[in-house]
């Protein structure tokens, strides 16, 4: 009795410690994002920012951070859960600790059907600028559906092709990877054909979009992308024992009664639903995914009971640190987010690679 009262309070005080970790992310993120809200060309006092966000404020305060701040804050929480949730699912799915949405090519291929979309289909417009708003630029889309619809086809194109060679071919997690940048390579060409044959408009519509932005988001276009996380986080958590058993093999996981076709194609089609979707409003954000879900690993260990919550807030807590430093160190908030996202991930991709070598 002793003995499992002691296996008890320690496993109790594992737990514990994980959820008091959560906790403290998301506190940390929430004063992050009032952080955010009251900085920028036109500071905001701290408490005006908490006023206006509990309904007991007006005035220029309020049409800037409800107009202005608070979508751009809400896009970049939503776009980091949702880039991070399908970074540690892949992660999972594959095997590989360097997979993620970028890296397999799956953002390039959702890119690609965006750009097919704008050029063929006339969904874009011409960016313009706010005036005297410090939100920096906004991209226009005619017909949001039908970017959004493309660049999970194309973003589609590139994980059925990851599944086939995964599955056939038994390639390595190396291979994978470097089918991945091969993908990369066709897709960017694609895109850039497309832009060859589209109009100038055209054209600066897709150079515009790829950026990688948050501050072009409206709150129709945060709601979608935060109905998609929502979607694709429920599935993973309900699925979480499945990926735990798929990261101890697909011997382990077929024994443990893990249908591991199934679940890997539904997994996969589910990552890159959210993928598709942050790209479609939000451009390629590199690394991200690649990025927070190793932290995150770091801190709670690979059980994805903790991992993928963990993951979500670490990526939602990087992008907004992204955006915001990008948005206070120029002051106009025109550097792309993506732009420090690469900073950051790629050193990881570099690292992760030669330790996997030395192995």
């Amino acid at each position: 009795m002793t003995c499992a009262s002691n296996l008890t309070e320690h496993y109790s005080a594992y737990i514990n410690r994980k959820i008091t970790l959560f906790v403290m992310l998301l506190v940390l993120l929430v004063v992050v994002a009032i952080y955010a809200i009251s900085t920028g060309s036109y500071n905001i006092p701290v408490w005006s920012v908490i006023r206006t966000l509990l309904g007991s404020n007006s005035g220029a305060e309020d049409v800037v951070i409800w107009n202005i701040r608070a979508p751009r804050i809400a896009a970049a929480i939503v776009g980091g859960w949702g880039l991070a949730v399908s970074g540690v699912a892949v992660q999972c799915l594959l095997k590989n600790p360097l997979a993620s949405p970028f890296t397999l090519g799956v953002s390039h291929g959702a890119v690609f059907g965006a750009a097919f979309a704008i050029v063929v289909l006339n969904a874009g417009m011409a960016p313009k600028a706010p005036a005297n708003t410090g939100a920096g630029t906004v991209l226009n889309l005619t017909n949001v559906y039908s970017v959004t619809v493309f660049a999970f086809l194309g973003a589609m194109m590139a994980t059925g092709v990851i599944l086939l060679l995964s599955a056939v071919k038994k390639l390595s997690s190396e291979a994978i990877i470097l089918a991945g940048v091969a993908l990369s390579s066709l897709f960017v060409s694609g895109t850039v054909l497309l832009q060859y044959f589209g109009s100038d408009v055209e054209v600066a519509s897709i150079v515009f979009w790829t950026f990688g932005d948050v501050g072009r988001l409206n709150w129709r276009e945060v709601a979608l992308s935060l109905a998609s996380a929502i979607t694709v986080t429920a599935y993973f958590m309900v699925n979480r024992w499945n990926l735990n058993a798929l990261s101890a093999g697909d011997d382990v996981a077929e024994s443990l009664g893990v249908n591991v076709t199934v679940s890997r194609v539904a997994g996969m089609t589910m990552a890159t639903l959210v993928t598709a979707m942050v790209t479609a409003f939000m451009g390629v954000i590199a690394f991200l995914g690649l990025l927070a879900p190793h932290i995150a690993r770091r801190l709670v260990g690979p059980d994805h009971r903790f991992l993928i919550p963990h993951s979500c807030v670490m990526g939602s807590l990087i992008l907004l640190v992204s955006d915001t430093l990008g948005r206070t160190v120029i002051g106009t908030g025109t550097l792309p987010v993506g732009v420090l996202t690469s900073f950051m991930g790629a050193p990881l991709f570099l690292y992760l690679l030669v330790r996997g070598y030395q192995k």
